[in-house]
């Protein structure tokens, strides 16, 4: 056995900048400040800042064992205690002592989990994203199969040495006289031809050789390390296998483990297991809780999908119904991936949640030119009260002659606004609605009003989505409380740009155009057809004055019967009637 120095040089040098990070913990908590526990009776407490009280207090609690994980104990015994216990003849067998290097690792324990449990507590996680959370308790794991591997390593090198020592101890007095300078590797050159004739003659090696089936030493576990040839393995190949057997014995409690009756052996066991329950409860308990909630929510609508099927075939609904709710579903989970926006705007307070309502709608908002025309208070105060709102293909936002119940302002898609004048025969009106849009203008009206019913208005057209679209929706109360606040919204300005952008004043508009020039086209052709009589009045033949008259009669018969079916089949204003306009008291 002997010391490998590039490989302890190596580590030294990892160990060391380990342990800078602890040190600078160490010398975190000496200006951190603490919560009074006696000004905890009502709030948060009383934030003691004083260096004294805080080092005091730090020196009472954790300093020691915080400088218990601090300090450098593996170089010190690389370099100090293992050279300076060694022994004439021992060799380097005084190795095992870097166990107590792993014994530092309870100390740091103590450091690492409670850390843990004051960052989630503090934040409420330790990593951003679900992936990150999940590496980081793998990470942990990691390190805890590290330290069970090189204790498992280190006993193993402790087993072989306390073997070939016992049984030299049995040679001492019989041939071929065993002495323990002969286990010193660095005792070869000068004991050359002694030890040689030994090592020809001695069964030491063979009956603590753990490969020889015939051995009577009680390796148990340790076998592993000299079976598989780790012992005289490389040093990557041995940290490797090490870290395995570390994962694999962690991760089943150490149940294929076969133990001799060796007391060091079978508290070695006994931990492992103990430790891998503990591990896995802990560490891989949230590694995953991290892993499974990135698919919460995809779990969550996958059940309340199944209860959806479930249900319309408990009630029979028809095919096309069911196609219909397959799809809103769908649309829905692709736009808001399962997040419940309103609740979680709700258990925001008021003021932050005004700015994110500003950030999300106002952009937007101003892009519907009725809503240009506003001052940045008016739209404020609309864009917090403001809900999205979301239609898939062929769906009815409102039908004609039902009440309003909000006004609608499209974001994306494309909506079917038609009319039939309440169902009037030969009567159609239809246009489209396109992003910038909104429908629901007779709520506009009936806020407006001063002394407007607790009745909804009714609608005057049926508007019906083309595509999925996304809008914004506002609620009549909403709608009455800011018309009610905000006089503003009264001025003539404002009305004159609802009634240029609402359809339904549009509608009426053209209708009262095209009824009025069909009038002057029929008075107009009244005066030609009575210019036609005078000059045949006042005519010199009888015949040309009959012929005439006829040709007036039925001319006049013709476009009777012409005005009769336009009247059937066109609108008129007559008929069409003239939306609400609203009596101000006063103009702002």
């Amino acid at each position: 056995m002997n010391i490998d120095i590039s490989a302890s040089i190596l580590i030294t040098y990892f160990r060391t900048v380990t342990d800078f990070f602890y040190f600078l913990h160490l010398l975190m908590k000496f200006r951190m400040a603490f919560v009074a526990p006696s000004s905890r009776v009502f709030g948060r407490g009383e934030l003691v800042m004083d260096p004294r009280q805080i080092t005091l207090r730090y020196l009472k609690s954790d300093f020691i064992v915080d400088l218990s994980a601090t300090l450098p104990l593996p170089q010190i015994l690389i370099w100090y205690v293992i050279p300076a216990t060694k022994t004439d003849g021992g060799g380097h067998s005084n190795n095992t002592l870097a166990l107590i290097v792993l014994i530092q690792y309870i100390p740091r324990l103590f450091v690492i989990f409670p850390l843990n449990n004051r960052i989630i507590k503090t934040t409420g996680f330790i990593a951003k994203t679900a992936w990150a959370g999940a590496a980081y308790n793998l990470l942990l794991f990691m390190l805890a199969s590290h330290v069970i591997g090189a204790s498992w390593y280190l006993s193993s090198i402790g087993r072989q040495y306390s073997c070939w020592k016992q049984r030299c101890f049995e040679e001492i007095y019989t041939p071929p006289h065993c002495n323990v300078k002969f286990l010193d590797c660095s005792k070869i050159k000068a004991m050359g031809a002694e030890r040689e004739n030994w090592l020809n003659l001695t069964t030491v090696l063979a009956r603590c050789d753990a490969k020889n089936g015939d051995s009577d030493f009680k390796f148990g576990i340790f076998a592993e390390a000299f079976t598989s040839e780790v012992a005289s393995s490389t040093f990557v190949e041995k940290y490797l296998y090490c870290l395995w057997w570390g994962l694999r014995n962690l991760s089943s409690y150490g149940q294929t483990l076969s133990t001799s009756t060796f007391i060091g052996e079978t508290v070695f066991c006994i931990v492992l297991c103990i430790f891998g329950l503990i591990l896995f409860a802990q560490l891989i308990g949230n590694m995953q809780t991290y892993l499974s909630s990135m698919t919460l929510r995809v779990e969550e609508w996958r059940i309340k999908r199944r209860d959806t099927e479930e249900w319309m075939r408990h009630r029979q609904l028809p095919p096309d119904l069911q196609d219909r709710v397959r799809r809103f579903e769908q649309y829905r989970w692709l736009t808001t991936r399962g997040v419940k926006e309103e609740e979680i705007l709700k258990s925001l307070p008021q003021d932050l949640r005004r700015e994110i309502q500003r950030h999300l709608c106002l952009n937007l908002v101003r892009g519907v030119p009725f809503f240009a025309q506003m001052d940045d208070q008016l739209l404020d105060a609309i864009c917090e009260r403001l809900t999205s709102s979301l239609s898939t293909q062929g769906s009815y936002i409102v039908r004609e002659g039902d009440p309003v119940d909000e006004m609608l302002f499209v974001i994306r898609g494309q909506m079917e606004s038609s009319t039939t004048n309440g169902g009037r025969s030969g009567f159609y009106n239809s246009i489209t609605l396109r992003p910038g849009d909104f429908c629901g203008e007779e709520l506009l009206t009936w806020a407006l009003l001063p002394n407007s019913s607790q009745n909804l208005p009714i609608s005057t057209r049926t508007v019906k989505t083309v595509t999925e679209v996304e809008a914004f929706a506002l609620s009549a109360e909403e709608l009455k409380f800011v018309a009610m606040q905000f006089k503003r919204l009264h001025s003539m300005k404002l009305q004159h740009a609802f009634r240029y952008y609402s359809n339904q004043w549009r509608t009426w508009g053209a209708c009262f155009l095209q009824t009025a020039w069909r009038r002057y086209k029929k008075k107009k052709l009244a005066k030609e057809l009575a210019l036609h009589e005078n000059l045949a009045a006042h005519g010199h033949h009888i015949g040309a004055t009959i012929l005439a008259s006829k040709f007036a009669s039925n001319t006049k018969r013709g476009i009777a019967q012409k005005l009769r079916v336009a009247q059937v089949t066109s609108p008129s204003t007559f008929s069409l009637v003239k939306p609400d306009d609203p009596d101000f008291t006063e103009e702002v």
